[in-house]
């Protein structure tokens, strides 16, 4: 794994942050010392690594002295002004937050399909971690794009509340609980209320009728795979699910490719796993993939509307592969290959 390195978590006692202290345990991460960074309002705090309690530090400018690698995730505006200063103090930031990641100069990684990329960390000492319904979508279109192209894709997405972070998911269960008791639910997270609902409306709205959710996908699936040739729009749904985001993926290939070669293809990518016989009734389901780093495909099928069309059907956990893991992934690429002695 290479040398032991001083990690530090920022926004560690969010949702993404607790995953990522609990990814780096349990991936044993080659941890020397790990720092808790968040909020004035969180200091104090401690969370559990490897059996011990580990307080929380409020974030400063001073925070990073010492630290080689800064996983962040408290958010885009916390990320645009303390991310140059830890890369100012030696530290590589993995960020998690939407604010690097369309930067020509800082990397955009998933490490299954463009590890690579990290090297290009160097520029301003910052890499940037996908959008969590990106990584799912892009695992799996990257081996099939390696292998026959990818001209067109159509996404629709079903995305837990977990994205939106802790006050969705305890909105979510305050309302279906109000519901189920004949109660008005209140609403205070999202526009509309959300349980047993969908809301086609997943970040904020564009002049083109986009969401900015849905423009994320496209560009960086164009990113990840330097392919600005592929056309890609996107459809994000917000759904009542607690944990794990699902994909409806419709992709047109610019070379012929059969279900079963997609099948096959997919049996031996990195992070993917495949569950797909639909006489067993045996598809990905959210309660398949919620605690897990796989990204699960099934309803794997010919479009039978177009020459070159498949139907796949992904679903992951954002809170693990869509963000925590991912960003662990990073690092354990960054310790080994690249801040060894």
């Amino acid at each position: 794994m290479g040398k032991l390195v001083n990690v530090a978590v920022a926004g560690a006692t969010g949702a993404v942050g607790n995953q990522m202290v609990a990814c780096l345990e349990e991936r044993a991460f080659p941890v020397k010392n790990l720092k808790l960074l968040a909020t004035a309002k969180s200091a104090g705090r401690k969370l559990r690594f490897k059996g011990e309690d580990v307080p929380v530090e409020e974030l400063t400018e001073a925070s990073f002295k010492g630290v080689d690698i800064g996983l962040f995730s408290a958010g885009g505006a916390t990320s645009q002004k303390f991310a140059p200063i830890a890369a100012g103090q030696g530290c590589v930031v993995v960020d998690n937050s939407a604010a690097w990641r369309m930067d020509p100069d800082v990397p955009l990684v998933i490490p299954e399909v463009n590890p690579h990329a990290i090297a290009k960390y160097a520029s301003k000492g910052i890499i940037a971690n996908p959008n969590c319904s990106t990584i799912q979508m892009v695992v799996a279109l990257a081996p099939i794009h390696r292998k026959v192209g990818i001209k067109r894709v159509v996404v629709s997405t079903y995305q837990a509340v977990s994205g939106t972070g802790k006050k969705a998911i305890d909105e979510l269960y305050n309302q279906t609980k109000a519901i189920l008791n004949f109660i008005e639910p209140e609403k205070k997270v999202y526009p509309h209320r959300i349980a047993f609902n969908c809301l086609p409306h997943i970040d904020v709205f564009l002049d083109s009728g986009y969401t900015k959710e849905e423009m994320k996908m496209a560009n960086e699936t164009i990113k990840i795979l330097e392919d600005d040739a592929i056309g890609i729009t996107a459809t994000t749904v917000r759904v009542p699910v607690f944990f794990s985001h699902s994909e409806s993926v419709n992709v047109e290939t610019r070379r012929p490719i059969t279900p079963g070669e997609v099948r096959d293809l997919l049996a031996d990518a990195p992070g993917v796993k495949v569950m797909d016989d639909p006489s067993q009734n045996l598809y990905p389901m959210a309660i398949d993939a919620a605690g897990k780093d796989e990204t699960l495909v099934g309803r794997i099928r010919a479009d039978e509307s177009i020459a070159n069309g498949i139907n796949m059907w992904i679903v992951s956990d954002n809170i693990r592969k869509g963000a925590a893991t991912n960003a662990v992934q990073i690092a354990e690429i960054l310790a080994r290959d690249y801040l060894s002695n």
